[in-house]
């Protein structure tokens, strides 16, 4: 096709969500003194996932049973401090037009969700007995936890550093 041909096919296309006026309000709203919750509070069930995950490959290595319980804690708070962020987060994406109108929010959503979900299970597979849930199953659930927080963390870092969602107008 020729050159010209190909723009003046992108000059009549319009993306109607481009266009919707709501779309630039993406600051947060749910934030303290322009700082956004949701940002601050997801650092630490990222963490104490991939602490879950090196709890287990403690224990797997040295037979600790300190470490299987140490595991458990992370397991736990990492379950909570991620409903924390999940219900800040998701109280963002329905209250702010401009965050729920980019699909990438919802494909972050979706994922965190599930993750979510991985680190409940997680949590409640170990309170039956810590040191017995580790190998071979407690291993690899914190591995693919490992693995979704880093999928989450990636669509949640690139709505924020690529599409400036959730932040606030005067940061540049």
């Amino acid at each position: 096709m020729p050159q010209q041909m190909v723009q003046e096919q992108d000059e009549t296309l319009i993306d109607p969500i481009s266009e919707d006026p709501a779309r630039e309000d993406t600051e947060s709203k749910v934030a303290i003194w322009g700082h956004p919750i949701h940002a601050m509070s997801v650092a630490f069930p990222v963490a104490l996932t991939f602490c879950v995950f090196g709890a287990d490959a403690l224990y797997w290595w040295t037979g600790d049973p300190f470490w299987a319980r140490a595991g458990v804690w992370a397991a736990g708070t990492a379950f909570l401090f991620g409903l924390a962020a999940g219900v800040s987060g998701t109280v963002e994406l329905l209250w702010v037009p401009g965050i729920r109108a980019h699909a990438a929010s919802w494909t972050h959503f979706a994922i965190a969700v599930v993750l979510l979900a991985v680190l409940g299970l997680n949590w409640g597979w170990r309170l039956g007995g810590y040191e017995t849930a580790v190998l071979p199953w407690g291993i690899l659930i914190s591995a693919f936890s490992v693995i979704m927080v880093i999928a989450t963390g990636w669509h949640g870092g690139k709505l924020v550093f690529d599409y400036r969602l959730g932040t606030s107008k005067g940061s540049a």
